[in-house]
């Protein structure tokens, strides 16, 4: 492992409440990293991780189902794009829809809401449909498009609200998706094995109606300001293609779980047992990435979640023939790459050292840079399993006809260290 260092003191431009860099020229401002506001904006934006990417990210309980249903046997190889397009396509917005946010500080809650009745709309359309085609356009695509709308004047908000604790912050933030991803499994799972998608779909949309009402009555913003010259950063790309490799095989472990345990002849419900593990796990994680994120150089949050995340996929799901060892890997592998994304917020230290620039805006390219991985991996992992001759022929996990998805996840995952390369090459 690497030497872990302590953090010099950080230059003001990286982490400096933007009022207080222009000689406090807001002093009736509410103050940041604390107080009532900025606790119930964290909160808010908690919520809205929980319920935006908590169903997605179960979607593998979905595909299970989906693939036995006999109306859509002609569309099986369909069936992840699904999941992975709604993933995908949520991320891959956020570049374009983060900086027309910026300069119209009064749309963030009216487009927050847009997005957030397009996406229901989509679902309950969802539930109608008869192919999976219809499926992929409306739960995959539209509750996409809606869902990004609705959920990236989140970023805006932390960006104001928590300067010094960003990183815990955003540790905290993301955790509301593993939260919600060990309850979601099991809900969709009962639901689903009692009365079918459609009704799974049509009451999630319930849920997410009651439970949004309260987020937009504590979302309001402070101040903001961008630039575009932080793209010449070179630690700017080297820990972007970092991420985006590691997202190449990010999603596959959780998309295929309920799958996996099926062809090892186990009950569905260990499968959803397994993803709400590795969702709970994330909740750990994400808080454990974002607390070294504000203490160490990135690099070093970078590579403990790296490392966590070869050893989960090499050392526990190459030989999960037993549902213990199984179990073990959805820990290990939610805690170490559910919590890579809480590494953002030191990415963008490392960028505005040099370069002043919100936040937000470095966060949605890295959001896209997931999303273009999460994208690939679609079609990837389903011609991995499909082309799989190890199926049968091999020892352990490997011949599960997963053993190409178990060896891709693993390699994808490594690439992420390139952060530490750059660090060491002197540009990160």
């Amino acid at each position: 492992m690497n030497e872990i260092e302590l953090p010099a003191t950080r230059p003001p431009s990286q982490d400096a409440d933007p009022a207080v860099e222009q000689g406090t020229a807001h002093p009736a401002l509410p103050p940041t990293d604390g107080g009532k506001d900025a606790w119930l904006v964290l909160a808010g934006c908690t919520m809205l991780e929980a319920l935006v990417w908590g169903f997605p990210y179960s979607f593998g309980v979905f595909q299970e189902h989906y693939s036995r249903q006999p109306e859509f046997q002609s569309h099986l190889s369909m069936i992840p794009t699904i999941g992975t397009t709604a993933t995908g396509l949520m991320y891959l917005l956020s570049p374009p829809i983060y900086p027309l946010l910026l300069p119209s500080p009064s749309l963030l809650k009216p487009l927050s809401i847009l997005g957030f009745a397009l996406s229901m709309a989509a679902l309950l359309t969802a539930s109608f449909c008869h192919t999976i085609p219809a499926l992929l356009a409306t739960q995959g695509v539209l509750a996409a498009v809606g869902g990004a709308l609705h959920y990236f004047p989140a970023f805006v908000y932390l960006d104001e609200w928590f300067v010094r604790r960003r990183g815990f912050a955003y540790g905290v933030f993301i955790a509301g998706a593993g939260a919600a991803g060990v309850v979601v499994p099991l809900g969709m799972g009962w639901v689903l094995g009692r009365w079918g998608w459609r009704v799974a779909l049509r009451g999630w949309v319930g849920v997410c109606v009651v439970l949004t009402g309260p987020v937009f009555r504590v979302f309001k913003g402070r101040v903001r300001g961008v630039g575009g010259r932080f793209l010449r950063s070179g630690a700017l790309w080297v820990l972007l293609g970092g991420n985006v490799a590691q997202s190449l095989g990010g999603f596959m472990p959780a998309l295929y779980l309920p799958s996996f345990v099926v062809a090892q002849g186990w009950s569905a419900l260990s499968g959803t047992l397994a993803v709400s593990l590795c969702s709970a796990a994330t909740v750990v994680g994400a808080i454990m990435t974002g607390w070294l994120v504000d203490r160490y150089h990135v690099t070093t949050a970078i590579n403990i979640c790296t490392a966590g995340t070869v050893i989960a996929v090499f050392v526990f799901w190459s030989f999960a023939v037993y549902q213990p060892v199984l179990y073990v890997f959805a820990l290990l592998y939610g805690m170490f790459a559910g919590g890579f994304p809480a590494t953002w917020a030191g990415c963008t230290g490392v960028v505005r050292r040099k370069y002043p620039v919100e936040n937000g805006m470095i966060v949605a390219l890295f959001t896209a840079g997931k999303g273009i991985g999460c994208v690939i991996s679609g079609p990837v992992s389903g011609a991995l399993v499909a082309s799989d001759t190890w199926k049968n022929s091999v020892a352990y996990a490997y011949g599960s006809g997963y053993g190409y998805l178990i060896v891709f996840s693993g390699m994808a995952a490594s690439f992420a260290s390139v952060g530490w390369l750059g660090k060491k090459c002197g540009l990160v």
